[in-house]
């Protein structure tokens, strides 16, 4: 049966060791004393208010709720309320002076009243609670230390400074401080001043009753850790601390900035020397002396020229030491704690992964180590872990619904890597995605490993700054991204030196072709000060796909260019993902390697006059350019060659006449083009990325509504350009509406635009208003809510509009003879349009009024084809429907993936981590308060729900059926339609309700059954069915027009 296991402590430390437990398949549930905002509600992890000063109480506590097993984390209690002392060491809190929880006897308490208890006892504990009794154990013992005096006369301690025959420089308080007992002095009268400010001023309290002089040790400082079960020792891999506040070990002393794990200055040869000499050696000193040590031991060394000795012991895990140790162990904890208790540690070490380095980073509240500000809201979490990070709490507490500061050290972001210097940028570049004003943070964690590193090794191309296998790793990760890309004409597979387009293969007969290139500009800024990467490959695919369409091209291949001064594989990886995605939404093949390019004739006769066309194209690049970018930066440029048959190129100059239709079509925001400007404008404001957008109307941040991802018109806008009625389209880009449409007229004609006729995105509004920017510079900056725009004669616009129904699209202007000196594009109601962009007096399309969005959150299992439906449905501006999580209870799937291609925010809960359905259920539930979700669509989510979850959501549950219900329910719905013999199979939208299968339905599509249908080709045409009724239903629910009536009836906007 699985235990209940309770963690004391409210730290860092205390998370990543509930965390750890928390994965064991043998613990039901980790409860945390007091515990922190990130063990507050987490899967399997919870808070209790149990007190954990008196052990009586704690002890029936544990009893009353079956509590199997209790791991001890910090060395002291935690309270709050306590003012600082004003002396000179007022950054150590008084609250922090008190007897250890260890030397206070909580473990012997509670194995006395029968509840198991992780750590050594108070006896055993003496060697972190007495430095006066460690140092005298480890003289009996022969465990190297540094020469020392104990003293409890300040008069005596400071004669001994002033004569010692050796550099008597250490002094410490001999209880315990927090870590921050210890002064190291700069001579001998700062090393008195340190005695009389400890002994006599009281700095450290009763800690302070006693100190202990030490010989100051030159080397380099490690922790050694181990398990320990009274007899034998297991290592942990050495770690290394940071405990001054600033970079270059600069600043005052703290509880720990920062730590690293595994420390090469720590050889195999040098590890097994101080297992024998330090670690085992004080086990077998302390069962000699009748107090077995079972638990974790903590040495502190000093790697001197000498040998490594000791600096002092600890009973526990270090804080930060554990937040990088304990991703690194690959062993179930629980059961290396239950193998430490029962003594059987010699036969069952625990393992550690190999090849991995883990770094982690703290960041502090502003004036720490001294006094600081508590209550800061805390932003950006779930997005560093969407990198690839955790984050361990400490100083923290939820208020409002956030997470606020409530310590000095507030969190810690872990990252575990195959390498020190790739663990660290990960680890910085998570640091920087969290939103927390004031943080105070190192950014050279491990800087002593790197130079231990660079000394002892011979240089490698690697060492310049070139990682070629992260390079390979990259083109492997991006090989099927691309793959996914082929069209006829291209095989598009990475690695090779060139890639072939078979012109003819793609239905070509008299090919003309076209090109382009383009970057996304500083859009990179922000989406780097983001850390949202997934959407720029929509952006740099958009520009370039965009501007090939205006000469009627159909795009053919894409072609991309990543520098970077480092590479990092996952920013690449998404970066790289995003453009092959955008590749797949455009119709053009992404390619691989670079070489030049050439286009070849072949298969020439004079019975076959026709030319076959192939290109031998160059592919895409990566390139790392050590020096050149800052760390973490990196540019963009993309490469599109398409082609039009030689009758149907744009613009058709000779057609475009006086009087010609203009018709916009939406863009999704600001695109791609002058971001120099919104940045400018955001730093007059004073906003951050991380602020709330005040131009969003759902609770978006700045940087996600500038991220916004580029429109890509080619799918939609293809079919229409063949047909023959659009003359000329624009592609608004760089330059706005003032110089794109003009590209593609006669220097004749003049464009006449009103910008009362088209939507404009509210964020365009708040540029103009916050920037002071004028209508000319709007108009010539930016696209106002026009992506492209197409000329057509007055008596085709409507069917083009009509055409365009899929898309929003409006007449915007007309084209009128152009005055000698006049401009070449007016723009009339631009600034009353602007005052009004968003508000719900605009005209929509189709003449409704536009409403506020429903939050929407997805839950799914497996690949997320329907939700890659429902994000295409809610990224259109018309949309009443904004998806704000996508929740998986499997990890690792490829909706994820999707999800975070759209910068929507995901989450895991997996089903297998917990102990029932309602409890499961009860996480999920939770996740959706957090992001304040309306309405929740089940897209190929693989559970059953409870009743509790389907009442509480009724009426805004919806879920796709792959069948016309009330038919063919449950699972096999298509092998049941085939095998009755059923000419017409489908798909049902429909409200949940507790039956299976049994809602009111929304929307129903059908598809007939083909003679020789299988399963598979049933089920494919099916699912192309739900991806178009799903997004459907969905949007009737968000909008409103459709309802759960009282009854269990669908009730429709105009019945009620």
């Amino acid at each position: 049966m699985a235990e209940k296991v309770l963690v004391v402590g409210g730290g860092g430390r205390e998370h990543a060791l509930a965390w750890k437990l928390a994965q064991s398949s043998l613990v039901q549930q980790v409860l945390v004393a007091p515990g922190n905002a990130g063990t507050a509600s987490c899967g399997k992890i919870s808070n209790s208010e149990v007190s954990v000063s008196n052990h009586s109480i704690l002890a029936q506590f544990c009893k009353d709720h079956h509590v199997g097993l209790v791991v001890v984390g910090p060395e002291v209690p935690l309270a709050a309320g306590e003012a600082p002392p004003s002396h000179v060491y007022s950054f150590i809190r008084p609250d922090l002076l008190r007897n250890s929880i260890l030397s206070s006897g909580i473990v012997d308490d509670l194995t006395a009243a029968g509840v198991p208890c992780f750590g050594p006892s108070a006896k055993a504990a003496q060697l972190e609670a007495s430095k006066s009794f460690s140092k005298a154990f480890m003289e009996r013992h022969g465990i190297p230390t540094a020469r020392y005096g104990s003293f409890t006369d300040p008069r005596e301690a400071c004669s001994y400074i002033r004569t010692a025959d050796y550099p008597a420089l250490v002094v410490k308080a001999s209880g315990l401080a927090a870590g921050k007992g210890v002064i190291v002095a700069g001579d001998r009268e700062e090393a008195c001043r340190a005695v009389m400010d400890i002994m006599k001023d009281g700095a450290f309290g009763s800690a302070g009753e006693t100190v202990v002089v030490e010989e100051l040790l030159q080397g380099e400082e490690v922790s050694c850790l181990c398990f320990s079960d009274g007899s034998s020792v297991a290592p942990m891999p050495p770690a290394q601390d940071h405990k001054r506040l600033q970079d270059g070990d600069q600043g005052p002393n703290t509880g720990g900035m920062g730590a690293y794990c595994p420390t090469p200055q720590v050889s195999r040869e040098l590890l097994q020397e101080i297992r024998e000499t330090v670690l085992q050696r004080t086990v077998d000193g302390m069962r000699e002396e009748g107090a077995p040590y079972v638990g974790v031991l903590y040495a502190g060394l000093m790697l001197t020229q000498q040998g490594p000795k000791v600096l002092e012991f600890n009973c526990r895990f270090g804080d930060p030491e554990c937040q990088v140790l304990m991703p690194l162990l690959q062993s179930d904890l629980y059961q290396v704690i239950l193998n430490t208790m029962s003594g059987r540690l010699t036969s069952s070490a625990p393992v550690w992964h190999q090849d991995s380095a883990a770094v982690t980073v703290v960041m502090a509240s502003a004036g720490y180590p001294g006094s600081y500000q508590k209550g800061v809201r805390i932003t950006g979490l779930s997005q560093v872990e969407d990198m690839g990070l955790q984050v361990f709490h400490a100083g923290t507490a939820l208020k409002d619904g956030g997470v606020v500061s409530s310590g000095g050290r507030v969190l810690t972001v872990t990252a575990v890597r195959p390498s020190l210097e790739t663990a660290l940028q990960a680890a910085n570049q998570g640091v920087a995605a969290v939103g927390f004003p004031g943080s105070v943070y190192r950014r050279d964690i491990g800087h002593r490993a790197v130079a231990h590193l660079n000394r002892h090794r011979g240089l490698t191309y690697k060492d310049s700054g070139v990682d070629i296998a992260a390079g390979n790793k990259l083109v492997d990760m991006i090989k099927p991204l691309a793959k996914a890309t082929s069209r006829p004409g291209c095989s598009a597979d990475l690695g090779g030196f060139a890639g072939l387009f078979d012109l003819k293969e793609a239905g070509f007969v008299d090919p003309i072709l076209v090109s382009g290139t383009d970057g996304v500009g500083t859009k990179l800024k922000i989406a780097q000060a983001c850390s949202r990467h997934g959407g720029l490959g929509q952006d740099l695919v958009a520009m370039c796909v965009n501007d090939v369409l205006a000469q009627g091209a159909e795009p053919l291949f894409f072609l991309d260019y990543f520098s970077c001064g480092r590479l990092d594989v996952e920013v690449a990886a998404a970066v790289v993902g995003g453009v092959a995605k955008a590749c797949q939404m455009a119709g053009c093949a992404l390619l691989g390697e670079e070489v030049t390019a050439r286009m070849t004739r072949a298969n020439w006769s004079p019975s076959s006059p026709r030319l076959f066309y192939y290109f031998l194209c160059s592919g895409g690049e990566t390139a790392e350019m050590p020096g050149v970018y800052a760390p973490g930066e990196y540019d963009l440029a993309g490469f599109c060659v398409g082609a039009a048959e030689r009758g149907a190129l744009l613009p058709r100059l000779s057609d475009i006449t006086e009087g010609d239709a203009l018709i916009g079509v939406a863009s999704s925001g600001i695109h791609s083009n002058g971001f120099s400007l919104v940045r400018k404008v955001l730093e007059k404001s004073g906003l951050s990325y991380s602020s709330p957008a005040p131009f969003s109307q759902s609770g978006e941040t700045v940087g996600e509504i500038l991220l916004t991802p580029t429109k890509i018109y080619s799918r939609p806008l293809l079919p229409i350009l063949r047909g023959g009625a659009v003359k000329a389209y624009a592609h608004i880009t760089g330059g706005g509406l003032l110089e794109n449409i003009p590209r593609v007229l006669p220097r004749e004609l003049a464009v006449d635009l009103d910008a009362s006729r088209w939507s404009i995105p509210p964020v365009f509004s708040w540029l103009q208003q916050a920037g002071g920017l004028s209508e000319e510079e709007m108009s010539r900056t930016f696209n106002c809510g026009l992506g492209a725009v197409l000329v057509a004669s007055p008596s085709d616009a409507q069917s083009v509009l009509h055409q365009l129904q899929a898309q929003e699209a409006w007449i915007v202007g007309s084209l009128t003879r152009r005055q000698p000196g006049a401009e070449h594009v007016v723009v009339r109601n631009l600034k009353h349009s602007l005052l009004n962009a968003g508000s719900a007096s605009r005209a929509e399309p189709n003449g409704s009024v536009p409403l506020k969005r429903t939050k929407v959150g997805v839950l799914i299992s497996g690949t997320g084809t329907n939700l890659q439906a429902l994000i295409e449905q809610a990224r259109r501006p018309s949309s009443s429907a904004e998806i704000v999580v996508v929740i998986s209870n499997r990890p690792g799937v490829q909706g994820l993936k999707r999800a975070t291609l759209a910068g929507i925010q995901t989450r895991v809960v997996d089903h297998k981590l917990y102990g029932s359905r309602a409890e499961f259920d009860g996480t999920i539930d939770r996740v959706l308060e957090e992001f304040g979700v309306e309405l929740v669509c089940l897209a190929g989510f693989m559970r059953i729900l409870t009743g509790t979850f389907v009442r509480k959501w009724n009426g805004k549950l919806l879920n796709i059926h792959p069948s016309l219900l009330p038919s063919f329910k449950g699972v096999n719905a298509q092998k049941q339609a085939l095998q009755a013999g059923v000419r017409v199979a489908g798909c049902t939208v429909h409200f949940v309700a507790e039956e299976v299968d049994a809602g009111a339905i929304i929307v129903q599509e059908a598809v007939p059954v083909l003679g020789g249908d299988t399963e598979d080709s049933l089920s494919d045409r099916i699912r192309e069915a739900e991806h178009r009724a799903f997004p459907t239903a969905m949007e009737l629910v968000a909008s409103g027009a459709v309802r759960l009536g009282e009854d269990g009836c669908l009730l429709w906007k105009n019945q009620s």
